[in-house]
């Protein structure tokens, strides 16, 4: 300890900013040496750094303000234990998204608004050295050779790293944050994402076991939407869930959660979602979840749900119904079987019945806007009809985007399946009248 206290007492910087922050890497490096020194255990590892950032001050003889201190151990802390200017975003419940565009430029998401923060990396290396320390303990590697990288943090919060020659302006880091406590579907009709009625229709969608697709653009909250759907599963059924980065938080306990491996330092084959999918029919589901189809995996899966596996839910990134449907086909094709394109479009029109679009709108807030049936062929078209839809009627003085959910009047095909599986919903769900209900005579066509 001696020489820590020695180097310590060497450093006398004032309250300034450049003092602290001259007095914060100080702290940094003497502790990292005493560390690299005299070793410790993974668990005794941030007592030990308390202990010796205690002994460390001490001997440094500076007198700050509570509030000064308090920042400059948490900032010590953070470097040492945690991920270094990011960690306080991590820890404040409401960041939803910390996006690093390379160390000067860290922006965060809170609320559904971009902001940039006063946070800062020193240089790239800076970067480089947190990127590390999220992707070493799970053996993933990045480096020239592979310059981007998936990750999921101990908390579940899912990470994109990208680094040069990929990342022009240099290493760029990007965090979806894992939600500890899920959203439930009262908390979505508070917020005004859904009504009632809509819940209550899409719960009798999942109880009798329609094959959802939950499509919307990137941050529109497609997986919490997922997770709502996935609540309404009765509980003894056996679920599989697939996913890229497991982010699905299910409450049922018979649940088997399979993730995909990238690429290893090791040199092991990557495991994709294709592969999941598929060793998923092997493992008597009652129902599969894949988090987000982006593949080839989409042909798998529309043919689970066309053999037998009712219930499956999937998310996609489109920004309406029809797109959902293209989308769906151009990644059918992906699949590198020489099918042709009405095939695939069948295989969708039998397969899927339902499409919920989720929205991100321009003031920052999530909705549902669309529920879609889809309801057959006709010709070589695809025949969908929307059940719910958001009608926007203007923006408020305060920006705010103002409109209404509403139901369009007309009954699913589907209906003798809710009310085979016990729901009786009344025409009044569907915004019509009594004496609009024997006039609703739309057929299916295959």
């Amino acid at each position: 300890m001696s020489q820590l206290s020695k180097a310590a007492s060497s450093a006398r910087p004032q309250s300034g900013g450049g003092d602290l922050e001259k007095l914060r890497a100080h702290l940094v490096n003497l502790i990292s040496r005493e560390l690299s020194t005299h070793p410790v255990a993974p668990e005794q590892r941030e007592e030990a750094i308390n202990k010796l950032l205690e002994q460390a001050y001490a001997y440094a003889k500076v007198n700050l303000p509570n509030t000064l201190r308090e920042q400059l151990f948490r900032d010590v802390q953070n470097e040492l234990i945690g991920y270094g200017p990011i960690q306080q975003f991590l820890d404040d419940p409401d960041v939803s998204e910390i996006m690093v565009n390379g160390p000067e430029k860290i922006f965060v998401e809170r609320n559904g608004k971009l902001t940039l923060t006063n946070a800062r990396f020193r240089d790239d290396d800076h970067v480089l050295r947190i990127i590390e320390r999220i992707v070493l303990p799970l053996g993933r590697r990045i480096d020239a050779d592979t310059p981007m990288v998936d990750a999921r943090l101990p908390d579940g919060s899912r990470v994109n790293a990208v680094i040069p020659p990929v990342a022009i302006d240099g290493p760029s880091i990007t965090i979806r944050k894992f939600k500890r406590d899920k959203l439930t579907v009262e908390q979505l009709i508070e917020y005004g994402s859904l009504t009632e009625t809509m819940a209550e229709f899409l719960e009798a969608c999942v109880a009798a076991r329609l094959n959802i697709v939950v499509s919307g653009g990137t941050g529109s909250g497609k997986t919490t939407l997922l997770n709502i759907l996935s609540s309404f599963i009765p509980p003894d059924e056996r679920i599989v869930t697939i996913e890229d980065a497991a982010e699905l938080q299910l409450r049922q306990e018979h649940v088997v959660r399979l993730e995909t491996r990238a690429h290893s330092a090791d040199g092991k084959a990557p495991i994709v979602v294709r592969d999941l999918v598929r060793n998923s029919l092997r493992m008597r589901p009652d129902r599969i979840i894949v988090g987000e189809c982006r593949g080839g995996e989409t042909l798998d899966m529309l043919q689970a749900m066309n053999t037998g596996h009712d219930g499956s839910l999937t998310t996609l990134h489109a920004n309406t119904p029809r797109d959902a449907i293209a989308r769906m086909e151009t990644m059918s094709l992906m699949a590198g079987l020489d099918m042709p394109l009405r095939v695939i479009r069948e295989q969708i029109a039998s397969a899927v019945d339902l499409i919920v679009q989720q929205t991100r709108l321009r003031d920052g807030s999530r909705k549902v806007t669309s529920i879609t049936e889809v309801v057959g062929m006709e010709g070589d078209t695809v025949v969908m009809t929307e059940i719910f839809r958001f009608e926007q009627t203007g923006i408020s003085p305060e920006k705010k985007i103002v409109g209404s959910l509403k139901a369009t009047g007309i009954r699913p095909l589907f209906m003798p399946r809710l009310e085979d599986a016990g729901f009786k919903l009344g025409p009044q769900v569907f915004g019509i009248s009594i004496g609009d209900v024997g006039s609703d005579r739309r057929s299916r066509r295959h």
